[in-house]
């Protein structure tokens, strides 16, 4: 199919809607909304179900529904609609159901703004809601990469019975860039095995998440993390770009490794050995990728628009193997290509610091960057 000029809200719920999707529900919130309007006609169009919930609370558990009923389903929302999202989200692990979420992140904590951030990195990454649980979370880059990612996740979240989470920001849901679409898959036609069909005929399933004997609570809680064991050897997924001979690495993800790119190129046309490492899979995080390399770098800069919240899965992986430092720009505020390059001469000329707080020297340094964009 040729590639076509989209939307990347519109891009990715036509993308669900080609990977199979037969109920979505959802509930308006910028900067995601175009998609649940683009749903909206959509879905009804072939026959299959839309419904604006009436808060996020209300589609997650419609959600929750839909999943024990067998359906493939999604929602799709942004960072305080995540937020109220969390509980059902507990839930829907704890039953052991596959669904599938869209966060396209804006800048916060509360209401926040409309622009585009990566401070839902925590809540999301890192399970979310109480219990211990780990989702699959993938985070693109660009508006195809998102296509593709959201048109596998089903099948990824239906292999391993769980929560498939695609993270975006602001950014990525509202630029236009060319995609080319998956092709169009047929709607399944049988129950999953999973599924809680009412058939008098068959033997009697149960779907909960509710277990008062502490015993049998455990028993849940280890099954889930065996499985989490296999998904963290089978699906871990990064990009690298310039690291054969790199003496120092960048690494960022989503749209901050985006821009992170462009720095890159432009050190390396002025012969500075930095590379990029974008990590796709931000849960299960790529450890060994970020080891491996570790051993050869010099030093690691990592870049978020956020606080440094992917910084905090960096050191864990790394240790004291390497120097790393942090540039993260917060609140919706984007980081320009020039100001990663900035950040890479700088740490070169005075040399990178190995240990100490990366968070407090980075918070030096933004303070004058703030104080002198104010002014």
């Amino acid at each position: 199919m040729a590639r076509e000029l989209w939307k990347g809200n519109e891009a990715f719920a036509e993308a669900a809607v080609r990977a199979g999707l037969q109920a979505y529900f959802g509930y308006p919130i910028t900067p995601q909304s175009e998609a649940l309007e683009y749903m909206s006609w959509r879905m009804p169009e072939l026959g299959r179900v839309f419904l604006q919930a009436e808060s996020e609370l209300g589609a997650i558990n419609m959600v929750y529904g839909a999943a024990c009923a067998g359906a493939r389903v999604m929602t799709s929302t942004s960072s305080p609609g995540t937020s109220l999202m969390m509980e059902g989200l507990s839930y829907i692990a704890g039953t052991e159901v596959p669904i599938v979420l869209i966060d396209v992140m804006r800048g916060g904590p509360g209401l926040g703004n409309i622009a585009p951030a990566q401070g839902d990195y925590n809540q999301i990454v890192h399970g979310g809601g109480h219990g211990d649980y780990h989702p699959i979370v993938f985070a693109p880059a660009s508006i195809q990469e998102t296509v593709d990612t959201i048109y596998g996740m089903f099948d990824v979240a239906e292999k391993y019975s769980t929560i498939g989470i695609v993270m975006v920001d602001g950014s990525i849901g509202q630029m236009m860039e060319p995609a080319e679409m998956p092709p169009m898959l047929e709607v399944r036609k049988e129950w999953p095995k999973w599924a809680v069909t009412g058939s008098d005929s068959k033997e009697r399933r149960v779907l909960t998440s509710i277990y008062l004997d502490p015993h049998e609570m455990e028993i849940t809680n280890l099954r889930l993390m065996k499985r989490w064991q296999e998904i963290q050897k089978n699906e871990v997924r990064y990009r690298e770009y310039f690291m054969d001979d790199a003496r120092f690495a960048i690494v960022g993800f989503g749209s901050a490794g985006r821009v992170a790119l462009s720095a890159v190129r432009a050190a390396r046309a002025e012969g500075i050995p930095v590379g990029l490492l974008r990590p796709i899979s931000l849960s299960p995080f790529p450890v060994k990728v970020m080891q491996n390399y570790a051993q050869k770098l010099e030093g690691m800069l990592v870049v978020e628009m956020n606080s440094g919240m992917m910084l905090e899965d960096v050191l864990l992986a790394v240790g004291n193997q390497v120097p790393v430092e942090f540039y993260g720009r917060m609140g919706g505020v984007i980081p320009f290509p020039n100001e990663i390059s900035t950040e890479i001469k700088r740490l070169i000329t005075n040399g990178w610091t190995a240990g100490g707080n990366p968070w407090d020297r980075w918070l030096t340094r933004l303070e004058s960057i703030v104080s002198e964009g104010a002014n």
